[in-house]
């Protein structure tokens, strides 16, 4: 059975060798429209957890909402610090697109009402795993630079970060893109999207401690026979 969220996306077999370099600024709009959406997904995901505590169901218009904005986000991580995927400018929408980057998640029809207090203890495994890619393993050269001198980092690149740089120094040498770094690079934001997900409600299928890599979903039921990972993937508190 596969997981109620679903993350794709499709390698540009066209890749310019150098645009990579300088997308980062070309996505700072983006980047402050996600700031926004970001906050707003927070504070609506407080917002369902208390309905759900009321109603046991998640508001459909809040859940569309924050849908769209981890749709945006991985459009912009897809094309820019994520992946670098696609040198196709991400679209300023929250609705689904034909971008080479999607990202679905299937609406509950009922959710636990106790599940909402704990979700985030019984993520703490996945978050650490998670935050080991993307927490700050060396400064960027200019912080690195402040900080001699006394003053404060504000940031650094993480081992996610550092892969999409291999990527990209790659395609700049050979102007090809190995296929076995994106597919493990999308494989680790599914990973990462899932668990959002799990830790903002949307869902209460527990995430599998499984890194599906490849630019397409996994065919789960072609699996066979299930492990036991498979069997308990889901957690339900009643």
């Amino acid at each position: 059975m596969s997981y109620p969220l679903r993350l794709e996306a499709t390698l540009d077999p066209h890749l310019s060798r150098w645009l990579w370099i300088v997308k980062m600024f070309l996505a700072i709009p983006h980047y402050v429209i996600l700031v926004v959406l970001n906050t707003a997904f927070v504070i609506t995901s407080l917002v369902a957890g208390i309905a759900i505590l009321a109603t046991g169901r998640y508001p459909r218009a809040l859940f569309d909402f924050n849908v769209g904005v981890l749709r945006w986000n991985w459009r912009v991580g897809f094309s820019v610090y994520a992946a670098l995927g696609t040198d196709a400018y991400p679209p300023f929408t929250l609705a689904a697109t034909d971008y080479p980057a999607t990202l679905e998640v299937d609406y509950p029809e009922r959710l636990s009402r106790p599940r909402v207090l704990i979700a985030w203890l019984l993520a703490i495994p996945h978050l650490i795993v998670v935050g080991s890619f993307v927490g700050i393993i060396m400064l960027y050269p200019w912080d690195a630079s402040a900080s001699w001198q006394g003053g404060h980092p504000v940031g650094g690149y993480s081992v996610l970060n550092l892969l999409v740089v291999i990527a990209g120094v790659i395609l700049l040498i050979t102007g090809r893109y190995p296929t076995s770094l994106f597919e493990f690079l999308v494989g680790f934001s599914r990973w990462t999207y899932r668990v959002v997900a799990f830790v903002g409600l949307m869902t209460e299928v527990y995430p599998p401690f499984r890194l599906d890599a490849g630019g397409q979903e996994p065919d789960r039921e072609s699996r066979s026979p299930a492990s036991p990972l498979h069997e308990s993937s889901a957690v339900t508190v009643r």
